[in-house]
């Protein structure tokens, strides 16, 4: 049996605590400008970016992947389909709070931050829609192709009287190289962190007790309306938060 040393070696830094999953997240800073080079995930049935279900919300859990996007079994999605069969308003409302949602991510190069190699940017539905809207038009492209895409503009911003900043992407006027050395390229582009490594799905037993707790501690809650209404606001993420963005809010439950 051949070993795969590089399995080894990236096992072993999980166990230890080693894998700094964190640094190869990015995400746009307020206020100013970035130039981003998208590339794609390979072997993704076509698609340059890959799309990750998670609840979240759900106890003192942040992100948990949902094993249902994988056609595995999933207690939180079998809780979901019953409290809709149940037909009444008390479990809808659980149900709209226990739903999945969708974050996407792409590899990126961050022009000036070369030195740190293929970061991982997750954006919202807003920013995907745009950059799928890119690439069908006939103007732009594959903008993720190493030899003909194009840089984009990443802008974080608050607009006066909003809560939250949101994220605008455009394209750069002309087409470009990822690199204009073709060994850099293509270390790049053979060192696309896995998404695999970087959220880990729990399983069916560990998801299970984890919704099973969160509803017997809103069981306790009902119980106590003060301590109920103070926990409440907490779940829900009033507005002593303290998040700028979307992203900022989601990166934290997701552990971004």
């Amino acid at each position: 049996m051949t070993l795969d040393f590089e399995a080894i070696k990236n096992k072993l830094e999980r166990l230890s605590g080693g894998n700094k999953n964190r640094s190869v997240m990015w995400k746009p800073q307020e206020g100013e400008e970035h130039t981003v080079r998208l590339l794609s995930f390979k072997d993704n049935d076509g698609q340059p970016f890959k799309e990750l279900w998670f609840y979240y919300n759900i106890g003192n859990n942040r992100g948990l992947l949902s094993p249902y996007q994988f056609d595995k079994p999933d207690p939180i999605q079998e809780l979901i389909t019953k409290l809709r069969d149940e037909g009444s308003k008390e479990s809808y409302e659980l149900a709209k709070k226990l739903y999945p949602k969708m974050r996407t991510y792409a590899p990126v190069i961050i022009r000036g931050e070369e030195d740190k190699g293929v970061q991982i940017w997750g954006f919202g539905k807003t920013v995907y829609q745009t950059l799928l809207g890119l690439m069908l038009d006939e103007d732009y492209g594959d903008i993720t192709d190493p030899k003909s895409g194009r840089d984009i503009k990443v802008v974080c911003s608050k607009q006066p009287g909003k809560k939250w900043a949101m994220t605008e992407v455009r394209p750069r006027g002309k087409q470009s190289e990822l690199s204009d050395n073709d060994s850099q390229s293509q270390s790049w582009l053979s060192n696309i962190p896995n998404l695999d490594e970087i959220y880990q799905m729990k399983s069916y037993d560990e998801l299970a007790k984890i919704i099973n707790d969160w509803l017997s501690d809103d069981d306790d809650e009902d119980d106590n309306p003060v301590s109920s209404s103070t926990e409440s606001a907490s779940k829900t993420g009033g507005s002593s938060s303290g998040y700028r963005s979307l992203d900022d809010a989601f990166a934290d439950l997701v552990g971004e």
